[in-house]
């Protein structure tokens, strides 16, 4: 029988439209069933799909489509993250409303996103710009305020020139802003504040309890954090004679080494601290100095690899342990008031910023601890810190001791010590974490819900009239915020005496948008309140959450923030949203370079191979064009492709397919023309090997026998073998295993079509290829629903695949008849012998002292003892 190739444009859409009629992915929250939860980082709204998109919301599809064919209640959503300075970027670059860019952009991305066949709940469908989710948002915001978890302060904050934003530390890159690239300033602004430093401790603690997260994440996560035990200190200052200064009388300094103070050589302030500020009263030059650590951006990445610059002030700091050892104090660039107490004291021998700038100072160094093994006469220190453990050297009373005795010793001696009735030192628990400055100058954002009243202050917008709604008659002729010069928007009166007042025209950061859309999609709808107790207790937290590792700290620890802020003010029960943690690599392509320098897309290029080299030349022209280093897919290298016409070619089903097969989930994927190419005839022979089955095999299901034939019993074997692994792929996400053991129930499945063809085929074999193909397809169906779809037809079923629960394993089956031993000869591994699973000792010892390989490893020598581990090893001495 000749079989018509698989035809994905006529398949695919025919198959979609199914489902939707069936409405079999629409999610109730009624369902008696368990629940499981699976969501996918939404996407911006920026214009198309790309292949990062294909592969992460795939990835998600699969173990939705497995876990709802195992019995689950599974909630699928999508959403778009829908505010951003990109929006307001195209309306002044194109003279279109952020609105419209916005929707027009979600329309696209819709139509794209459904052309995959993606299993997700249309119904449960949000965008963070539509005013009846941020009105949740800013209820949010009001219990937040009334529960004392937002702050309004005056603080230095980066700011972009070119966007005229504020933008937050992780969104500077390099010293530049992420999305317009101008180098940030600093600026002092008042700002409002999430006061997510409330909940530093069980932030940091509760990662320890995330064990299905990724352990670079919780790591990233805990840097972040920044936890440390330490002592603060106080140097008291000698007399200086600064005008404005005398009245600061000491410096405190928050330090984690405070067993290395007998190598301090300077202590350093932060260019903001209060005595910094004192001391450039009285000093231009200080003063000019201090400003130019204002231009640097605030982001600690940024400062850690900025050149480490400081101002000698004058002033001298009185040692802790001896009255007349005396540091100079600095202000140094490197120093962040918002960090400990403003104030360090550095020690270059143990600590690489330190020695890098008392090297540049002049200012010596003294190591204090020595490595192990290591003569203390002869150690030095020059270009590198020793950041290592080892014994306290050149430090009078610590001389000896470990660096955690020494710690202790330190602390002990100088808490006793008291000073003007408080104590020289105290023992401190600090975070790196600041608090989450949310106020953005921008238009196209959540409206902050707080009016301005000369008369009674900052007011909340009373519940009653939310949602604080954008005015869509804004101007972007010029930059900055629109809503600050609006003329009527931004005016009304105060709700609490009737005075005319003012609007907040800052909107909040849009990561505040993403940082609890997980929970509204549990009941999107609502309109009373932003979540339903009941329900977003039942859903949350997320069974498997999937997106990328860029958002290891932002985002993921906002929303660690949020459900406990939620928790706090009565919207949930829960601390924690994500039970599951997935991070998957990105897509990466060739890059190509025409002679003149410019960029090519894949499209442009015809790859050519002559005696085993491949070349590169231009498509249209035949130009030689060069072949460039693989690299994540981006617009600027033009490296990228688009997966409409992937799926207009190959289907949508090839593309998914490819974007699971070519590597392990959590790295990186090389997108590549031959392996789309093989992937489509992988999808080819699927069809073509069920079809067979059909023409050898009929259809339905008939009766196993009591006992079969070998290659019967071969091909079940192998068929549940299969099933079993791709089971326990997909629960570990374990994608490309997956596609492996499919390609050997594949393999397995047409050797036995072939054995078929040469003679009669028997009732056992009819019923095992039936099985075969049927396993085959439901296990293709997560990854490759259409196509699935299509063989179930022709398998003779009168049902859906979609809507088919999972097939039971087969333990037994699972069972070899026959097991390996490794034989081992006075300890060292010599062979392997293969017996019966149920031989016993007497025969396993004489299958293994007939081998070869144990004949000749002893030599001759009589065996002493044969130690039979029943199902392990075997053991020879000799």
């Amino acid at each position: 029988m000749t079989v018509e190739r698989y035809n994905p444009k006529e398949s695919e859409p025919k198959w979609r439209t199914a489902w939707d009629e069936r409405g079999l992915f629409h999610t109730r929250n009624d369902d008696p069933r368990p629940k499981y939860y699976v969501l996918e980082m939404f996407p911006y709204p920026s214009g198309r799909i790309h292949m990062g998109h294909v592969r992460n919301y795939t990835m998600g599809d699969v173990v939705a489509r497995f876990m709802r064919a195992k019995g689950y209640n599974v909630l699928h959503p999508m959403g778009w993250d829908a505010f951003g300075m990109p929006a307001e970027n195209a309306a002044m670059a194109n003279k279109v409303h952020p609105k419209e860019w916005t929707y027009a952009n979600i329309a696209t991305m819709r139509a794209q996103l459904k052309s995959m066949g993606l299993s997700l709940d249309w119904s449960r469908e949000i965008a963070t710009c539509d005013p009846a989710y941020y009105r949740q948002q800013q209820k949010m915001f009001l219990d937040f305020f009334r529960a004392g978890l937002v702050d309004r302060k005056t603080a230095k904050v980066n700011w972009d020139p070119v966007d005229q934003t504020v933008l937050a530390n992780e969104q500077v890159i390099d010293g530049r802003g992420w999305r317009s690239g101008a180098l940030v300033e600093q600026r002092e602004l008042t700002q409002w504040f999430l006061k997510i430093t409330d909940f530093a401790e069980e932030l940091y603690t509760a990662l320890d309890g995330l064990d299905r997260w990724p352990e670079k994440v919780r790591l990233m996560q805990k840097n972040w954090i920044g936890r440390s035990e330490g002592l603060t200190v106080r140097f008291e200052l000698e007399s200086n004679g600064l005008t404005g200064a005398e009245t600061i009388s000491e410096i405190e300094v928050y330090t984690t080494r405070p067993d290395t103070l007998f190598g301090a050589k300077f202590v350093a302030l932060a260019p903001d601290h209060p005595l910094a500020r004192a001391a450039a009263a009285a000093n231009p030059m200080l003063a000019a100095f201090v400003e130019e650590c204002r231009r640097t951006g605030t982001a600690q990445e940024l400062i850690d690899k900025a050149e480490k610059k400081g101002f000698d002030t004058g002033l001298r700091a009185v040692h802790p342990f001896d009255p007349s050892w005396t540091l100079p104090v600095y202000v140094a660039n490197f120093v962040l008031m918002e960090y400990g107490t403003g104030a360090i004291f550095g020690c270059p021998g143990h600590d690489q910023r330190d020695l890098d700038f008392v090297n540049a100072h002049g200012l010596g160094v003294t190591p204090v601890v020595c490595p192990p093994g290591t003569d203390p006469a002869t150690f030095t220190i020059t270009d590198t810190a020793y950041d290592g453990e080892g014994r306290m050297i050149n430090s009078r009373f610590l001389d000896g001791m470990t660096v955690a005795e020494a710690k202790e010793e330190v602390a002990r001696r100088l808490e006793r010590e008291l000073r003007a009735g408080r104590p020289v030192a105290q023992r401190k628990v600090n975070f790196r974490l600041r608090d989450w400055g949310i106020s953005r100058q921008r238009y196209w954002g959540c409206p902050i819900p707080m009016i301005h009243c000369d008369a009674c202050g900052v007011v909340p917008v009373p519940d009653d009239q939310l949602p604080v709604t954008l005015p869509e008659d804004v101007s972007f002729e010029v930059p900055g915020n629109p809503l600050d010069r609006h003329p009527t928007w931004k005016h009304v009166a105060c709700p609490s005496c009737g005075k005319p007042a003012r609007r907040e025209t800052d909107t909040m950061d849009t990561f505040v948008d993403s940082s609890w859309y997980y929970a509204r999609f549990t009941d999107p709808h609502l309109a009373a309140a932003p979540t339903d107790r009941a329900v977003v207790d039942r859903w949350l937290p997320v069974d498997q959450y999937i997106g990328g590792i860029e958002h290891a700290i932002l985002h993921l620890l906002y929303s660690r923030f949020f459900t406990r802020a939620m928790k706090v003010t009565g919207h949930c029960s829960l601390e924690e949203p994500f039970a599951g943690l997935f991070t998957q690599g990105m897509v990466v392509h060739e890059t190509y370079r025409a002679a003149n320098g410019a960029w090519l897309q894949p499209a442009e290029v015809r790859i050519e191979t002559d005696s085993g080299v491949r070349r590169a030349v231009h498509a249209a022209s035949g130009a030689p064009v060069e072949i460039g280093p693989v690299e994540k897919m981006s617009k600027s290298k033009k490296n990228t492709v688009d997966p409409d016409d992937i799926i207009g070619t190959y289907g949508a089903d090839t593309a998914r397919w490819f974007m699971l097969s070519d590597s392990p989930p959590e790295r990186d994927v090389q997108w590549t023309e031959e392996g789309v190419q093989g992937a489509y005839r992988f999808v080819q022979r699927l069809w073509r090997l069920v079809n067979e089955v059909v023409e050898v095999a009929g259809t339905g299901n008939g009766a196993v026998g009591t006992t079969l034939d070998e290659p019967s019993l071969l091909l079940r074997k192998a068929t549940h073998r299969a099933l079993a692994g791709v089971e326990e792929d997909i629960e570990r996400l374990r994608f490309n295993r997956c596609v492996a053991q499919i390609y050997e129930l594949a393999n397995a499945l047409q050797a036995a079509l072939a054995g078929a063809r040469q003679g009669e085929v028997s009732a056992d074999m009819r019923f095992a290829l039936r099985e075969a193909a049927t396993v085959l397809v439901q296990l293709i169906a997560p990854m490759m629903p259409h196509l699935a779809e299509e063989c179930w037809a022709a398998l003779g079923a009168t049902t859906l695949v979609a809507e088919t629960p999972w097939p039971a394993v087969e333990r037994a089956l699972l069972v070899e008849d026959q097991i390996t031993l490794p034989v081992q000869v006075n300890g060292k591994k010599r062979a392997d012998v293969t017996v019966a699973r149920d031989a016993d000792a007497a025969t396993i010892e004489a299958a293994v002292l007939a081998l070869e390989a144990v004949q000749r490893a002893t030599e001759g020598r009589p065996v002493r003892k044969v130690i039979v581990v029943p199902q392990r090893i075997v053991n020879v001495v000799a």
